[in-house]
């Protein structure tokens, strides 16, 4: 069995401390990065397919996400304080509840030295572009999970694409990567497919490659 999988199911069975176990043995000989992009943002995929096709409940999905949410935040790496010069501002648009990624987008920005305000999910878009225009962050990084979230995705990406501050606007999450999305025209904004092409994005401004990373 795939060790994402046996990871999925652990939070399916709401084992908190065997789950917290079985990161801090893969944190052994494995990055954070890894950790993120390997087993645990390929865990949660399969439970929101899982979901998506019936095969769990809605109270399920919810105790396997709580559960991820607590071994996020026990191993989440914090060695630096990520107050340096840039700034990132991490959400969900409104109608979005997942935040799982947003939570491992925000700790890799931290990781590489930003400060970062994660605004967590379900943030209205009025309330965005406040923050924004306040704060003026140099990086917005959203993320939507279902397909029937693109279009928000996209309202919000031009919506900041268009604020005085111009920041580099990021797009991620499960739904960048279904085939709905190839139809999905954003102008401007970079979509991000995958973790690893968001640290080589933090670090470089570009993609390892076409394929997980382009721009609108």
């Amino acid at each position: 069995m795939h060790e994402s999988t046996q990871l999925s199911d652990l939070f399916l069975q709401g084992q908190e401390e065997e789950a917290l176990k079985y990161v801090q043995d893969f944190l052994e000989s494995h990055s954070y990065e890894q950790l993120y992009s390997e087993l645990l943002t390929p865990a949660m995929y399969r439970i929101g397919e899982l979901w998506e096709q019936n095969e769990i409940s809605v109270a399920e999905e919810h105790l396997a996400t709580a559960v991820c949410d607590f071994v996020l935040s026990a191993t989440e790496l914090r060695n630096k304080a990520g107050n340096g010069p840039k700034k990132a501002m991490v959400f969900g648009p409104e109608g979005e509840e997942h935040y799982i990624g947003l939570k491992m987008v925000a700790a890799l920005f931290r990781e590489e030295g930003y400060e970062v305000r994660y605004m967590g999910p379900n943030l209205p878009l009025d309330s965005a572009l406040e923050l924004a225009g306040e704060w003026q962050p140099d990086v917005v990084a959203l993320s939507g999970a279902l397909a029937h979230r693109l279009p928000a995705l996209k309202t919000y990406a031009e919506a900041f694409a268009h604020t005085g501050s111009n920041p580099a606007v990021l797009i991620g999450g499960r739904a960048v990567t279904l085939s709905s999305f190839a139809d999905l025209h954003v102008k401007g904004a970079v979509v991000v497919r995958e973790l690893g092409a968001l640290r080589e994005w933090i670090r470089t401004g570009k993609g390892p490659n076409d394929d997980t990373l382009s721009t609108g």
